[in-house]
């Protein structure tokens, strides 16, 4: 599970809330310059997205052979990056060759209006993966005319026929994931997770009929495949070598194996060993196996995400998308926070769970604050500020799990921000000092109970089936709400003062519940546009869970809404009781886990989660349009350069920044094109 941007990423900041051959040369350095001095974290801004860049401090205190770690599995990374294109839509690739290719040798007028805007969709579509908005999920629109492109395309001697150029203009395709309610969600998601005519009564009747070898630790059914109709039958078409998308699994292994020779310790290289082969094989219990492996290797400078993890481009929850993130421990930091995991007990125990439902052995949750020092697929250009993994239940119960904070990348966003919007719609001084005060602490402190905490709490009843079977399209927002839920409630407890993480445990859970409500009610709203409901899972339930406390606290005038000189604020009068409604809902969401209760959660989602207040949104987009700063954040990534002695070993490896957000894009696809573009 990833905590993401408003994933809490990028209003975190905003509102305080929250990868060829050996010789082939990387990137060289006239695409590159170094970091002043003074670092600069921001790159560029255009439509609603902010470009920014992060640091990879501690780089100098690794080995060469750690740093030769940190390379080759960057290096892995990136050479599946368009496999996170081709799984976002089947006409990705075939598009953004073609924009890339007029972006590259058009010579006219690159003042003009419709050249600034078709610059500014292909932007758009790099930081997106594909023509899809990364958050929304709606295709993007572009502000130039069919006939304009053509005169591009003329002008530069590109092609693009048929439905890839026509879906550029036209209503077809509409939403890369379509969560709605009473819809065929696979029919009508563009996700290049199914093929045409498969639909979700398809997908269950499909899955249902499989059976995993240990009902007990059941596979991660779906997890690596595309699923298809041939001649009116269902078949997967499993990523593996030798089959989908096996030209870039290739390259992938290639810069695996090498990693595996640099590993820094046998349980590192042997979890590696098992990567490989389920990338060989496409196997799910090795897959497993693998998980098993990874989270139990918790020694080393070095650790790293690879695979087709997340599951939430998938409408069902199936289907992994591809991301990578390479990161390396910041000590200082990890030990501040290890504090929690060796109390996971003592939260599970004293949490407000029905009994049944909480764990009575949380096992091997370890908590790390780590520095990032390379993204790809679905974690890049938008990352996630904190992860948990693996999130198969059953490994999680037995054998524990690994939480991350991104440490440099939270740091990137708290010093590229401004605190306009902030004032802007907090209710009075006190509630602006305290965010000032207690906001970023607050911040940490709700990412780490969220990931280490809140995603290894509460078990499943005894023969419920796994959680996208039973909650399906609602699966994924139930779990980042009951994960945040444990971390709201714990945020406001004299437990943190205790074990030293704070110290003034009242102060910084106020901090965290205004800038929570704030957000989930209000400020959020700035990503949708005026009529839109609420579709991605991590917004609606951070709706659904302030909608919630906001109704049941009425009756005590717990939140107050209050209009002043026109403007809409809301104030906690009592926050006591807020904690209290947060136990309550906690309490529920986990009952309705355990016990696989669809009803419930498609109530508490469409009742409290999915509808917007048009009043209050038409109004935080008027107060919003004072502030330049757009409202998504993403990143370039820092470039690694090897150095070389005349037999081609490595003897050094170099951190640059890239020149700009387009320079890395057209360098990436220069470079770590493994796919052709119809797959």
């Amino acid at each position: 599970m990833k905590l993401k941007s408003i994933v809490v990423i990028c209003l975190m900041v905003v509102f305080a809330w929250s990868c060829k051959n050996d010789s082939k040369e990387p990137v060289k350095d006239d695409t590159t310059e170094k970091v002043a001095d003074k670092f600069d974290f921001n790159v560029e801004q255009f439509a609603d997205i902010k470009i920014l860049r992060y640091q990879i401090p501690g780089w100098e205190n690794l080995s060469l052979k750690e740093q030769k770690l940190v390379y080759y599995l960057t290096q892995a990374g990136l050479a599946g990056r368009d496999i996170m294109w081709d799984q976002n839509y089947r006409h990705n690739l075939k598009i953004r060759k073609a924009l890339e290719n007029v972006y590259t040798t058009y010579s006219g007028d690159k003042n003009s209006k419709d050249w600034n805007a078709f610059e500014t969709y292909l932007k758009r579509v790099w930081f997106s993966n594909g023509i899809h908005h990364h958050y929304s999920n709606d295709k993007l629109k572009p502000e130039f005319s069919k006939d304009y492109l053509n005169e591009l395309f003329l002008a530069t001697n590109t092609k693009l026929d048929g439905e890839a150029f026509d879906v550029i203009f036209n209503d077809k395709d509409t939403k890369k994931v379509n969560q709605a309610k009473g819809v065929d969600n696979v029919a009508l998601s563009a996700v290049n997770f199914y093929g045409p005519n498969v639909t979700n009564a398809d997908v269950e009747k499909f899955y249902a009929a499989k059976k995993s070898p240990d009902p007990n630790r059941p596979l991660s059914f779906g997890l690596n495949s595309q699923l298809v109709k041939e001649n009116g039958v269902l078949k997967e078409r499993v990523y593996k070598s030798g089959g989908l998308y096996g030209s870039a699994i290739d390259e992938i292994i290639k810069w695996l194996e090498k990693a595996q020779g640099v590993a820094e310790n046998k349980a590192q290289g042997d979890a590696l060993g098992l990567l490989i082969q389920y990338y060989k094989t496409g196997d799910l219990q090795t897959w497993d196996d693998y998980n098993v492996a990874w989270t139990a290797a918790t020694e080393g400078n070095v650790d790293y995400i690879n695979s087709f993890i997340e599951v939430y481009n998938d409408p069902l929850g199936y289907r992994g998308s591809y991301e990578t993130i390479v990161q390396i421990n910041d000590f200082d930091m990890s030990k501040k926070m290890k504090v929690l995991s060796d109390n996971a007990q003592w939260f599970e125990d004293n949490s407000p769970l029905m009994d049944e439902h909480k764990k009575k052995n949380v096992v091997g949750v370890t908590y790390k604050v780590v520095t990032v020092a390379g993204e790809a697929g679905d974690a890049s250009p938008s990352t996630p500020i904190g992860v948990n993994l693996p999130n198969a239940n059953w490994i999680r119960k037995e054998v524990g799990s690994k939480s991350v904070s991104l440490g440099n990348i939270i740091n990137a966003y708290n010093n590229a921000g401004s605190t306009g919007r902030l004032k802007e719609f907090v209710n009075d001084e006190e509630e602006l000092q305290l965010e000032e005060k207690y906001g970023q602490l607050a911040d940490k402190l709700h990412t780490a109970l969220h990931e280490v905490i809140g995603h290894a709490s509460g078990q499943l009843n005894p023969g419920v089936g796994e959680t996208k079977e039973t909650l399906k399209n609602y699966a994924s927002t139930l779990e980042e709400g009951r994960a945040d839920l444990v971390g709201l409630y714990y945020l406001y407890d004299s437990k943190l003062q205790e074990l030293g993480l704070v110290d003034d445990w009242k102060s910084v859970g106020k901090a965290a519940y205004d800038g929570y409500i704030r957000n989930g009610l209000m400020t959020q709203l700035i990503r949708l546009n005026l009529g839109d409901d609420v579709e991605e899972a991590h917004m609606r339930n951070r709706q659904w869970v302030s909608a919630w406390v906001f109704e049941k606290g009425k009756a005590d005038n717990v939140i107050e809404k209050v209009t002043r000189d026109g403007k809409t604020y809301f104030n906690i009068n009592d926050y006591d009781k807020l904690h209290e409604l947060f136990g309550q809902l906690l309490k529920e969401t986990q009952r309705i886990k355990s016990e696989g209760d669809y009803a419930a959660v498609e109530a508490l989602v469409e009742g409290y989660g999915v509808k917007v207040d048009q009043a209050i949104h038409a109004e935080v987009l008027e107060r919003n349009k004072q502030f330049t700063s757009a409202p998504y954040s993403g990143f370039v990534n820092p470039v690694l350069v090897p150095e070389m002695d005349k037999n081609g070993e490595i003897t050094a490896i170099k951190v640059t920044q890239p020149v700009g957000f387009p320079e890395q894009m057209l360098e990436y696809s220069k470079t770590y094109s493994f796919l052709p573009e119809v797959n």
